[in-house]
């Protein structure tokens, strides 16, 4: 049996405008893909930290993980470095889990236009 290990996962999405609403309902679709596309249960996540580029004020992505349930989850939010020229209205997340996966077999997730951050890792 292998050994339970913290690893990362990260993913990331595009909102098309900058509203609460937007902000919420687009990290929910990314962290309800990340969780079942890893398989994860909510136990497994041992914490998130979020960024938002510079252009997305309209609320806390880390609100959409609260909605979901994720009440003992330590949540941390903040601002993308502001890159001139690089892809704008996009939401990262980097989950930490706990987890016996090894890192080739995670799945992280780039949502909308956010995919082209990582064409690296689409599935083939």
């Amino acid at each position: 049996m292998s050994k339970t290990v913290l690893r990362g996962i990260r993913g990331a999405i595009t909102v098309e405008r900058n509203s609460a609403e937007e902000i919420v309902s687009a990290t929910r679709e990314l962290l309800q893909t990340i969780i079942n596309e890893n398989e994860l249960d909510p136990e497994d996540i041992a914490s998130a930290f979020f960024t938002v580029t510079a252009d997305l004020n309209a609320e806390f992505p880390a609100s959409a993980a609260r909605e979901m349930g994720w009440k003992y989850v330590p949540l941390l939010c903040s601002t993308e470095i502001d890159v001139p020229g690089r892809l704008g209205r996009c939401i990262r997340v980097l989950v930490h889990v706990n987890t016996q996966k090894s890192q080739i077999d995670l799945k992280h997730i780039y949502l909308r236009d956010a995919a082209r951050l990582r064409e690296d890792l689409l599935p083939q």
